[in-house]
């Protein structure tokens, strides 16, 4: 079976980054107020923008979550930021960037921006968890099942996707699954990516002043 969704999600309305239904987008906000946590960090007060020409993910999954944080780059107050979390056991990623601004003191803005696998050779990761609050993409499932439970995402003749981080937050919560997710034409706002190995070739980081387009990822 395969399933094919286009268009974009907001993390206002916090439906699923990749769900092709009205219904899951009810099922998430449950999983929110359950109090599901994703990073295994503190996140920073910044998000993060990242874009993609092509994602080719295997033993995918996602389920709702909340990234725990610091408020903005002054002092040690905390918030909770919703994420979706997308998982794969493996993925390839063509022409990947990641930017991030921040307000230097006598400086102004300033983004860093990293490219990697746009010179051949794509950027490879296993064990990859993407804590998602924005995505537009199209995007195409093989053997897609919509409204597992999260916690069998990843029990043996189940699961497809890697391990839950925490196991014992949203057991119950709604979570999708697929042996294959392939995303083209990616942009999105993160919190946080984790991965058990991350391999970027042709890595490449520069800083630039300002932001906006010109010297952002979008």
């Amino acid at each position: 079976m395969e399933s094919l969704a286009r268009g974009g999600t907001r993390w206002k309305r916090f439906a699923l980054v990749m769900v092709p239904s009205v219904a899951a987008t009810a099922a998430i906000g449950i999983g929110l107020a359950q109090g599901a946590l994703a990073a295994s960090f503190a996140v920073s007060g910044q998000e993060f923008k990242v874009k993609a020409g092509y994602l080719d993910g295997t033993g995918f999954a996602q389920y709702g979550g909340v990234d725990m944080g610091y408020k903005d780059l002054k002092g040690d107050e905390k918030v909770a930021h919703p994420v979706a979390i997308s998982t794969f056991k493996n993925a390839s990623i063509e022409d990947m960037c990641q930017s991030v601004v921040t307000d230097v003191p006598f400086v102004g803005k300033v983004t860093l921006r990293l490219t990697a696998g746009d010179k051949g050779t794509a950027v490879k990761a296993k064990n990859l968890y993407l804590d998602v609050s924005e995505l537009d993409a199209n995007a195409k499932f093989t053997n897609i099942d919509i409204g597992v439970a999260a916690k069998d995402t990843d029990n043996p003749g189940v699961g497809k996707g890697p391990a839950v981080k925490d196991k014992s937050i949203l057991e119950n919560g709604f979570a999708q699954q697929a042996d294959r997710a392939q995303l083209t034409g990616v942009t999105q706002k993160a919190w946080a990516t984790t991965a058990g190995t991350f391999e970027l070739s042709g890595l490449s980081m520069r800083l630039h002043k300002g932001d906006g387009p010109k010297v952002e990822c979008y």
